[in-house]
């Protein structure tokens, strides 16, 4: 009895360790052996397999997975809306038809839209464009800013491209009354550095500088010179388009002697050397200045000089212009001109005289004001409608590269014009038809490569020198023989003098 007591007490010991050891759970999940079998016999029981000992392994990688879907999945969450989403909902509307009310009130004739597939078909043939399903998406928000700004006429100027989002622009007409609603913001901080720095000198009362910087190079009115239209741009099609404000001289003059990438967004600083005047929608609107008067062009012929657009002069014209061929457009530039003004050195199309009175009330400064007028000559760029053979190269490299863009198919081809001051810039012509497009970083070519410019050279140290240099103030002891030298000076001096004194009345007698 003792024994067989023994022999029992061993195997409820053993057992008990065993359930212990299969209780243990696992360092990769929660689980341990004894519930994973309890719960093998308990599915094997209750789906009563065929031939359970041969599917056991199934039913074991089945009761693992259960139990790890149920507390775990390796799917994320995924948002609401996406960015995706979000824009194609706002681009659907591109695609619908404005309501029958709208549409029975709407009386005038809607403004002239250019064909889509024509222009499209020319830039592919070009080698140039968006691409067919951008384009349309393109025209169709063209169309609804006509509707919404109520533009008579607007075309695509291009794309801009942009490190983080590009920037797709639409050059449109200015309207007579139009005027700019914001000011510029080098305006607006000029205002506050004046009134700032007025308020300072009567809170403290302080001497007011007498220099007088030079004058500002005035801004160009709006619809004449370099703001001679008006420019709206939007990231993608369907997103609501921004109006650029109008260019200053002093943007563009600062716009030529740096190179900065698009951002994207419009109210990013431009962080430059020199110092740019304005956020990234001022030197976009100065780059978009800048390339429209250096790629802008036309077939000779197409633009009468003297005319404005518009004119009815000027429609006839355009309907007697009868083309040039394509194989001459090709091969000479001569065939082709700018139709857009030359941005001056000065930063506007037409020069002004900048000349101050240096003497109101005096004749001597009027005649010195007369001097330096007559001195001052004005600057003169080419003239509207210049050929493009006489652009100038740079770098050692032609402006203008022209090809046909199919030499099987001749009478079908078109002409294409590339520029290669900027990259990007294309125009092409076929009979009567012609088109001009941008689609580049917004930079000019620079050559090998581009060197920043370098920082002015440090100041010199004044010189010094006695007549500046602090001296130490004297010590009495030094004084008094500083003094006693000086006299002794002194009287040296008498006795000489009494001694010529006396030669002289010797001499006399």
């Amino acid at each position: 009895m003792d024994a067989k007591q023994d022999r029992s007490e061993q195997i409820m010991q053993s057992a008990a360790s065993l359930k212990a050891f299969m209780m243990t759970s696992s360092t990769r999940c929660d689980s341990n052996l004894y519930d994973h079998l309890t719960r093998l016999l308990m599915k094997v029981m209750d789906e009563h397999p065929q031939n359970a000992v041969d599917v056991i392994e199934d039913l074991s990688h089945d009761v693992k997975r259960t139990l790890f879907e149920d507390k775990q999945s390796t799917l994320r969450d995924l948002p609401q809306t996406t960015a995706a989403e979000l824009l194609a909902e706002q681009q659907h509307l591109l695609f619908t038809q404005p309501a029958e009310e709208e549409q029975e009130d709407d009386l005038m004739e809607p403004p002239p839209l250019p064909n889509v597939s024509e222009i499209g078909f020319y830039l592919e043939q070009a080698g140039v464009g968006l691409g067919r399903e951008e384009m349309q998406r393109v025209f169709l928000a063209l169309k609804q800013l006509m509707e919404s700004q109520a533009l008579l006429h607007c075309r695509l100027w291009g794309k801009v491209l942009g490190t983080g989002s590009s920037y797709i622009v639409a050059e449109a007409e200015y309207r007579e009354g139009e005027e700019e609603e914001e000011k510029s913001s080098e305006e607006v901080t000029e205002e506050e550095e004046r009134e700032a720095e007025a308020e300072e000198n009567e809170m403290y009362r302080l001497p007011q500088s007498t220099y007088k910087p030079l004058p500002a190079v005035p801004k160009e009115d709006l619809g004449t010179g370099a703001n001679k239209c008006v420019y709206y741009v939007c990231t993608e099609p369907g997103l609501p388009w921004v109006k650029l404000p109008s260019v200053s001289p002093a943007q563009i003059t600062a716009a030529r002697q740096i190179r900065k990438f698009f951002t994207g967004r419009l109210d990013t600083p431009v962080v430059s050397y020199p110092p740019f005047p304005g956020n990234e929608a001022q030197y976009l609107r100065a780059q978009i200045a800048r390339i429209s008067a250096g790629t802008q062009v036309s077939p000779q012929g197409f633009f009468q000089a003297g005319k404005e657009e518009g004119d009815e002069e000027e429609e006839a014209a355009r309907d007697s212009f009868e083309g040039i061929p394509v194989s001459k457009l090709a091969e000479s530039l001569s065939t082709w001109v700018h139709h857009v003004q030359h941005v001056l050195q000065q930063g506007r199309c037409t020069w002004v005289n900048l000349a101050v009175k240096t003497g109101e009330d005096s004749e001597e400064g009027e005649a010195e004001e007369k001097e330096e007028l007559d001195e001052l000559e004005p600057e003169v760029g080419p003239p509207l409608y210049t050929p493009l053979s006489e652009d100038a190269e740079m770098f050692n490299v032609p402006p203008w590269t022209s090809k046909m863009s199919s030499t099987l198919t001749s009478q079908h081809a078109v002409a294409v014009q590339r520029s290669n001051l900027w990259p990007g810039a294309y125009a092409y012509a076929c009979g009567k038809k012609f088109e001009n497009i941008y689609v580049g970083w917004g930079l000019k070519y620079s050559g090998k490569g581009y060197s920043p410019a370098v920082p002015p050279l440090p100041q010199k140290e004044y010189p010094s020198g006695p007549e500046i240099t602090e001296a130490l103030d004297p010590s009495l002891e030094e004084e008094q023989v500083l003094k006693e030298a000086l006299e002794e000076q002194r009287a040296a001096q008498e006795e000489m003098e009494d001694i010529d004194d006396e030669d002289d009345e010797e001499e006399d007698d």
